[in-house]
């Protein structure tokens, strides 16, 4: 019985023996074979570098600024370098797609941003070919860097506008009601973010068009002021002289029609009163001779300034308007409409541009209504 048990032992060993040698050489196979899939498995090769070229030291919260990159290809197998950007803050990009200039083997990227807060990182720069055939070639990646960010201490007439340079083209002002004018001027800046443009303590402001550009942006601006108000006058930040540039609107009301979105510049109305005073003077002159002298021949050149001084005498035109027509504060497409009619109204007629007619409202506003929305009989 000893004896049998002692087979059994023995035989139980050597079938166990074999089963671990079986494992193992089945674990070595699968391993030399991970390895061997593995090693055909070729890394990929790095071909693109890029460094910065140029940051700036400081910036200001609210100023749009540049940031330029130099990217190296060592191969000529690509369409296009391709960026992506992760890890920002307090920045909001402004283009993907960078402004590049070629210089040799050297691509140099100009990338624009604008500060939002009081701390600032740059994104990673992420660089890779497109197309990339088989997937073989790295991608390289800029760490971003950390910036130095300074915030404005502006006085109360800022109108909130950061720009290398920001000008006056042209304006004008006319009577907005009893109790306000109405300022509009046309304005361009360099970097600047011009749709922040803002003014405190007026009635009313706005936009009616704008074109916004990292180089040069340009608007047309509507303030709305008290007629006490003898000049606008606001600051902006200049970035090139890094100090607050004052700028002035004199206001000097006058009642000739806007006739387009860029004639805007003052037009002197005195003019307008001495031809009057003029074409009067002569009809007179003329009349005297003619009772005086007799001389009736001249009633024949009286018929001139007589009709240009009754042209300038009579009343203005009444206009039907439509109910549901919108008064617009300029004659400009899409610009802001401050009044609708809830009903058919007559207005008088003030002057005209291009698909508007100029009408005073019953409030003594002044607005500007499309030519469709006139009543046609």
């Amino acid at each position: 019985m000893r004896l049998i048990l002692l087979s059994l032992v023995f035989l139980v060993n050597i079938f166990a023996q074999a089963g671990i040698e079986v494992f193992d050489s089945n674990l070595s196979e699968s391993n030399t074979s991970a390895e061997l899939n593995t090693s055909l498995v070729a890394p990929k090769i790095k071909v693109l570098y890029i460094n910065y070229e140029e940051i700036p030291k400081r910036i200001v919260k609210g100023e749009i600024f540049p940031v330029t990159v130099r990217s190296l290809s060592t191969i000529n197998d690509y369409e296009q370098i391709k960026y992506n950007f992760s890890n920002q803050e307090g920045l909001k990009t402004l283009n993907t797609i960078p402004y590049r200039v070629e210089n040799g083997k050297y691509f140099y990227d100009t990338f624009y941003f604008l500060s939002t807060s009081n701390w600032a990182r740059l994104p990673d720069f992420e660089i890779y070919l497109e197309p990339d055939y088989n997937n073989k070639y790295d991608k390289t990646v800029l760490l971003g860097k950390k910036l130095n960010v300074i915030s404005l201490n502006p006085r109360r007439n800022f109108s909130n506008i950061i720009a290398e340079n920001f000008q006056l083209i042209e304006y004008k002002t006319t009577s907005f009601d009893n109790k306000h004018n109405i300022i509009v001027f046309v304005a361009q800046a360099s970097r600047c973010d011009i749709s922040k443009l803002s003014f405190k303590d007026v009635y009313k402001q706005g936009i009616e068009s704008i074109t916004e550009s990292m180089d040069l942006s340009r608007l047309t601006y509507f303030v709305v002021v008290d007629k006490k108000l003898e000049k606008l006058k606001f600051s902006y930040f200049n970035l090139k002289n890094n100090r607050f540039n004052n700028l002035v609107i004199p206001i000097v009301v006058e009642e000739d029609k806007v006739t387009t979105q860029t004639d805007l510049k003052p037009k002197d109305q005195s003019k307008e009163r001495i031809k009057l005073l003029i074409a009067l003077s002569v009809a007179i002159i003329l009349l005297i001779l003619i009772v005086w002298r007799k001389k009736y021949i001249y009633s024949i050149i009286l018929v001139f300034p007589a009709a240009y001084v009754i042209l300038l005498a009579m009343p203005s035109k009444e206009l039907c308007i439509k109910k549901g027509s919108n008064i617009h504060l300029l004659p400009v497409e899409n610009g802001t409409i401050f009044e609708t009619t809830s009903k058919v109204i007559h207005l008088q007629q003030e002057g005209k541009a291009k698909g508007f007619v100029k009408v005073k409202l019953k409030n003594n506003k002044i607005g500007w209504v499309k030519n469709e929305n006139i009543c046609k009989y």
